[in-house]
């Protein structure tokens, strides 16, 4: 019986590539299920032997603390050679979607507590 190993929804294409790969170059037969036409479905990855499972699940989890330690890597790579995105930064080439942004955030607060505000008065 067919046993969901992967979940697609919200992966990286190069990491659901990669994955893709890993499995098949140990030999576990795995098919694909889209999202469906509205993305109400789960795409997902299957295992069609449910006795690989197992294998398959320590195979993923490794390829995921290894892409892990080298994204965690890179991110500390940037940060000490200073190119890092930071939050300033992000104002700095668009302070009008910030504003925008913020003005949202603002109104939103608003909207929610006034009627609470009100209330209590």
């Amino acid at each position: 019986m067919a046993v969901q190993i992967f979940r697609l929804r919200n992966v990286a294409e190069d990491e659901a590539e990669e994955v893709r790969v890993l499995l098949a170059e140990h030999d576990l037969e795995f098919y694909e299920t889209p999202g469906g036409n509205w993305g109400v479905s789960m795409p997902a990855l299957w295992l069609v032997d449910d006795e690989q499972t197992e294998v398959a699940k320590a195979l993923i989890a490794e390829y995921q603390e290894k892409r892990f330690t080298e994204a965690r890597g890179e991110y500390e790579r940037l940060k000490l050679e200073g190119k890092q995105r930071t939050f300033l930064d992000n104002f700095r080439d668009n302070p009008g979607q910030f504003i925008f942004y913020l003005a949202g955030i603002v109104a939103l607060i608003y909207i929610t507590t006034m009627p609470f505000i009100d209330a209590g008065k």
